[in-house]
């Protein structure tokens, strides 16, 4: 339930925070009794597409800590959290990357990495991961993390949902300012949107955006791959994190925020709308390295 409230408040101050942006800069006014101001709308359109996924991105590190409880390792506390932070600050040397946050959370087997960039970073996992795992394999999901950051996947992603909730938002206004002017053509006196419009737009920015989640979901499927390969690259060797998938895919992986899903370790669902690949896939992709 608290991630639920989270995830809704956070999403309402995003878009009162861009409503107000695009009245300030007058960009929300591409409706007129004349017509569709095409321009205006593409403004519109790149606010409200680029500003909430860049937001989203900024918050991304408070937001993973808030919805999951994770504790950040200033200190270690025992043996087990200072080999964490040591290891992640091994792996993010190799990487040539400066050492991110290291946190710890409750729950079933899973990691992730957020941050908005590469030097504002955070690597999590979870206490299931490190309690089910050899720490040899827990280093290879680290690994992969690490190498999450090294390849700069959150602001890719990031600059990808960008776009296609640009083209969202436009494709749906345009589509229902059509759809709103065919039911209207025979009305001579009637100037500016109707009610059509708005159902309509309502519609088709659904049914876009699920076609705009596939295309994102394609990217980060690509990702994890790359990420794999950079575990086996910062490792020297593609055995540990084949080990490590084998163990992961013997058991349900956690479940992370909808907003963290796609920086999980581990997938759910195979499918157009899976952010990661199936396990055995992964393997073999990592088998064919070798």
């Amino acid at each position: 339930m608290k991630r639920i409230v989270l995830f809704l408040l956070t999403n309402l101050a995003v878009m009162l925070v861009l409503s107000i942006s695009a009245r300030i800069l007058g960009v929300d006014r591409f409706l007129t009794a004349n017509g569709m101001n095409f321009g205006m709308l593409l403004g519109f359109s790149a606010l409200i597409g680029f500003g909430g996924a860049f937001i989203s991105l900024l918050m991304s590190k408070s937001m993973a800590k808030w919805s999951t409880g994770a504790q950040v390792i200033n200190s270690p506390r025992n043996a087990d959290e200072a080999w964490l932070v040591d290891t992640v600050r091994q792996l993010s040397s190799r990487a040539g990357l400066p050492m991110p946050e290291v946190a710890i959370y409750q729950g079933a087997p899973n990691a992730f990495a957020t941050g908005a960039s590469k030097s504002n970073s955070l690597v999590a996992v979870s206490t299931g991961l490190l309690s089910s795992m050899r720490r040899r394999e827990v280093e290879a999901v680290l690994a992969h993390e690490v190498a999450h950051i090294a390849n700069g996947d959150m602001v890719t992603l990031t600059l990808i949902q960008g776009v296609v909730n640009t083209f969202v938002v436009f494709l749906s206004r345009v589509a229902g300012y059509l759809v709103d002017s065919f039911l209207r053509k025979s009305d001579e006196e009637s100037s500016g949107p109707g009610i059509g419009y708005y159902i309509a737009s309502f519609m088709f920015e659904i049914l876009f955006g699920i076609l705009a989640s596939i295309i994102v979901m394609y990217f980060s499927r690509q990702r994890e791959y790359r990420a794999d390969a950079g575990a086996a690259q910062l490792l020297g060797s593609t055995a540990p994190m084949i080990d490590a998938l084998q163990v992961l895919g013997g058991r349900q992986p956690g479940e992370l925020p909808k907003t963290m899903a796609a920086s999980g370790i581990s997938g759910g669902m195979a499918g157009l709308f899976s952010s990661h690949p199936p396990i055995e896939t992964r393997i073999a992709a990592l088998q064919a390295l070798r």
